[in-house]
């Protein structure tokens, strides 16, 4: 895998790496994959995010889903997890999102899910690949009335909504809450969900204008958010990034609250009501070294997989597990959800904070964080792959493991989703794993920049 498919979709910058003409045959090449062949028209929905390139990629992908006998039906700027969920309700074939989730505005991307409404494994992604990339197939080129159609889909946000409160098991009347929409998708949605469910709202950052998705704002970038609540009287912030299938929150003195915490926070709660499948919660590779402590001190155990919110969703899947997520904020409830959905996981912490009649700052001392120091490194494309056999890169990491010893860790690896190396030092002295963090990053800066 690799060629078009990074973990989280296909990814680049719009209209340059990722072309109206790439769309187009990706369109093409789903609908062959994703459906049966004696359908002459399987039903495909179409959602978007709210960068500007995203009108053009729709169009794209339309065109390629109609020419070869799909009706599309548009959705407009919802949610990633709301196609996710929304293929199921609509009895739709499959599910395409336009969007770059937490990267900058000039990027986009496409998820596609399949008509159970989880992501595509990698064997189909290889397919599509293969059709786009080495026309191993050729899509069928139907004419006249055998052509797909297009329709438009008005109660998406609705309906999604609707399905979000459906899943919370206690009001939110009498929180007052501030929410950081990364001026992205949950713009059409965060307001009217968090007021229908009791909370008293103050919406930052729900004025998007095609190019300010994530700029300075939402969960890759918490300071704004971290300051509102700081100055204001509410009760917590929470934060979504682009296309809202991730959720940080803020505690009520402005302290940062990342996914870790409020998987632990969950999952403890989960467990003491009986509702957390076999005892376990899957996370990655990156979760922090806390959480596998507070795992152990809690009677629970810890699956760990690759990055990748896919990778945990499939563990979960493989064993019978109903709970996962990543330090970034992806968290899957399985009882609920087919993805990581940051709304749904907003609604059930700030339930549970209401239930409880607990401060979020209270809950998240649930679980002690090792200090933990992650350096990205830009490289070129050619330098991603060449990480895996560089002598110098290997033996500069092999000195970091030596140091730590059993005290701590270090994970070097390449982004799924962005042109970076991410070096990550994890321990208990934050002076010494800064140290070590960057004089890896050096290392692969000097080699593989």
């Amino acid at each position: 895998m690799g060629r078009l498919f990074g973990t989280d979709g296909v990814r680049g910058v719009a209209n340059s790496e990722l072309t109206c003409e790439m769309a187009m045959n990706i369109g093409r090449a789903a609908a062959m994959v994703l459906t049966n062949e004696d359908r002459r028209h399987p039903r495909v929905l179409i959602g978007k995010d709210t960068r500007k390139s995203s009108d053009m990629l729709e169009a794209a992908i339309t065109a390629g889903l109609c020419s070869v006998g799909a009706n599309v039906i548009q959705l407009g700027v919802v949610p990633t997890p709301a196609v996710a969920y929304l293929v199921g309700k609509y009895k739709a074939d499959a599910g395409v999102v336009l969007t770059a989730s937490h990267n900058p505005c000039e990027f986009n991307g496409i998820k596609i899910f399949s008509g159970d409404g989880y992501k595509l494994p990698d064997a189909l992604e290889e397919q599509i690949e293969a059709i786009v990339l080495d026309h191993a197939a050729t899509p069928p080129t139907p004419v006249g009335g055998d052509l797909g159609t297009v329709s438009a889909a008005p109660d998406a946000v609705r309906d999604y909504v609707d399905h979000v409160k459906s899943t919370v098991p206690f009001s939110l009347d009498g929180l007052h809450i501030a929410i950081d929409c990364a001026n992205g998708a949950s713009s059409r949605t965060a307001e009217l969900l968090f007021t229908e469910l009791g909370a008293q709202v103050d919406m930052l950052f729900d004025k998007p204008d095609g190019v300010n998705v994530n700029d300075k704002c939402g969960s890759t970038h918490m300071e704004a958010l971290m300051e509102y609540v700081r100055t204001h009287d509410v009760d917590a912030g929470i934060a979504f990034d682009g296309d809202a299938d991730r959720c940080l929150a803020v505690d009520e003195h402005g302290n940062f609250v990342d996914g870790d915490f409020i998987m632990a926070i969950c999952a403890a709660d989960m467990k003491s009501r009986g509702k957390l499948a076999k005892s376990t919660v899957v996370g990655t590779i990156m979760t922090n070294m806390g959480f596998n402590r507070f795992c152990a001190e809690n009677d629970m155990k810890f699956s760990a997989t690759k990055v990748g919110d896919r990778y945990v969703l499939e563990e979960m899947l493989l064993e019978g597990y109903n709970f996962g997520g990543e330090q970034s904020g992806h968290v899957i409830f399985l009882d609920f959800a087919t993805t990581g959905d940051g709304q749904l996981t907003a609604a059930h912490l700030l339930s549970l904070m209401r239930r409880r009649e607990a401060k979020l700052s209270s809950l998240a001392t649930i679980m002690q964080r090792f200090p933990q120091v992650m350096v990205n490194v830009t490289t070129s494309p050619e330098g991603k792959p060449r990480f895996y056999t560089d002598d110098e890169v290997k033996e500069s990491i092999e000195k970091v493991k030596a140091a730590l010893g059993d005290s701590g860790r270090i994970i070097v690896r390449p982004s799924g989703t962005e042109p970076l190396l991410r070096v990550m030092v994890e321990g208990e002295d934050e002076e010494q794993i800064n140290a070590l963090a960057n004089e890896v990053a050096d290392v692969v800066r000097r080699r593989l920049s």
